[in-house]
């Protein structure tokens, strides 16, 4: 009996439990060591070890609120307390509040949303959207992109994570990108590709999807006239623009949408993480007025069971508001040029640091081996192979010194908390600064 009661009274090994039960994901289980955290505050959140960080990337690009958005737990409570689900058939006061607010907050004419969990189901919604309203069947989208894990969206995700699943839905077609740095084409060379490309598929291409700023694909920020002449591009072809702002929405450039930045109203937009600031599984896609009226004698065929769960809505609202009476995104703009200097003057002191760019809270760090050459250390393969890169061990030699920053492929991926303050940003910039000695010293000599 003795011995029965010790072992319950015994301290559950959570990371344990979890690696043998839980699948971890885009992974090879044998390499998967979760590990356990305990609480969150701000910017910052802690192990199970008592080890302290700083969301020096947001978790996944997700965590814009930070972990102390009091409003948006508190909405989430009120709701559960109100009524925690009712079927789409029905709605509630978030639900349709959250709707007006995207209204409002995006750009343009883009008017009335359907709401999902994801920032997949958000782009499988605007796969058939398009579809649907054009009465055509093919996609473009592009090489260095990803828009999702489900069964569409990896289809028109360009990284490799899509080839385990290929092959995929019939009538996507890839395109180059606006990436100087790793394209045999200029960014604006890769447009006239695509005007070909829609000329030469005839009209059969119901839309082009895009991120306006590519995400974790290496954050690749076009010139400023790529994404308006895109979507004449598109419409000159009878296509429609489709913008994955699922990672670029909601503050992380210092612009509501990465849309803004460029002055681009799209046809179709669609948008998670941010959305609730991920305190609730939320996404979503919203469409024109023009879009929306053609559904009035047409059948919107798509929903699905959690369809602007209640919950889920009340998390995006109060997120919503949370930017706004926070000026959030005034405030990203503001720390994000901020954080765009630090990062420039680091590269100057790192060899290794083949190049910085992005906008506002949305940065990058892409890693060289030779200075002169700019050859990566990561390659695309390595998503999907085993081991790890040297990209890999700065993250590793910056989490080991309190700063937790995501990296995919060649890129350290800077994307914080927007309530993040420059004091905050001296501190990550100054981890960093001795986690890239581990790139420096791994250069080709």
């Amino acid at each position: 009996m003795a011995s029965n009661q010790s072992e319950q009274d015994a301290p559950l090994d959570i990371e344990q439990i979890d690696k043998q039960h839980v699948f971890g994901t885009w992974a090879y289980q044998s390499e998967v060591s979760p590990t356990q955290v305990v609480a969150g505050d701000g910017v910052r959140f802690t192990d199970a070890d008592g080890n302290e960080f700083l969301d020096f990337s947001g978790q996944l690009m997700c965590s814009n609120l930070g972990h102390s958005a009091d409003k948006v737990a508190d909405a989430v409570t009120e709701q559960v307390n109100e009524g925690a689900y009712f079927a789409p058939g029905y709605t509630t006061e978030p639900r349709a509040r959250l709707g007006q607010k995207l209204a409002e907050v995006t750009p343009g004419n883009l008017s009335k949303t359907f709401f999902s969990t994801s920032g997949t189901e958000a782009v499988e919604a605007a796969i058939k959207i398009a579809r649907m309203y054009t009465g055509k069947q093919k996609i473009i989208s592009r090489y260095r992109s990803y828009h999702g894990a489900t069964y569409g969206s990896i289809s028109v995700t360009g990284d490799p994570r899509r080839l385990m699943a290929e092959p995929g839905i019939p009538g996507v077609i890839k395109a180059p990108d606006p990436y100087a740095y790793g394209s045999t084409l200029d960014p604006m060379e890769s447009l006239e590709y695509i005007d070909e490309m829609l000329m030469l598929e005839g009209d059969t291409v119901a839309a082009v999807l895009v991120e306006p700023i590519v995400g974790s694909n290496g954050i690749l920020v076009p010139p400023e006239e790529y994404l308006p002449r895109l979507k004449e591009i598109a419409h000159d072809h009878d296509a429609l623009l489709i913008c994955d702002e699922v990672m670029a929405g909601f503050g992380r450039t210092g612009e509501w949408f990465g849309s803004d930045v460029f002055g681009v109203t799209p046809d179709i937009m669609t948008m998670a993480k941010g959305l609730s600031g991920a305190y609730v599984p939320l996404g979503a896609t919203i469409v024109t007025e023009e879009i929306a009226e053609h559904f009035e004698d047409n059948m919107f065929c798509h929903g699905h069971t959690y369809a602007g769960h209640p919950v889920a809505c009340a998390a995006g609202l109060a997120a919503v508001e949370t930017y706004q009476e926070e000026n959030l995104i005034e405030h990203a703009s503001e720390v994000g040029e901020y954080l765009g200097k630090q990062l420039s003057e680091l590269a100057d002191d790192h060899p290794s640091v083949g190049e910085t760019r992005g906008v506002g809270l949305f940065r990058g760090i892409e890693l060289t081996k030779d200075a002169d050459g700019r050859v990566p250390f990561g390659q695309r393969k390595d998503k999907i192979s085993k081991g790890s890169t040297v990209v890999d061990d700065v993250s590793s030699a910056a989490a080991d010194n309190g700063v937790y920053v995501a990296n995919m492929i060649n890129t350290l991926i800077i994307a914080p908390p927007l309530p993040i303050t420059k004091q905050d940003i001296d501190e990550a910039v100054g981890v960093l600064d001795e986690a890239l000695v581990v790139s420096d010293d791994a250069m080709e000599s």
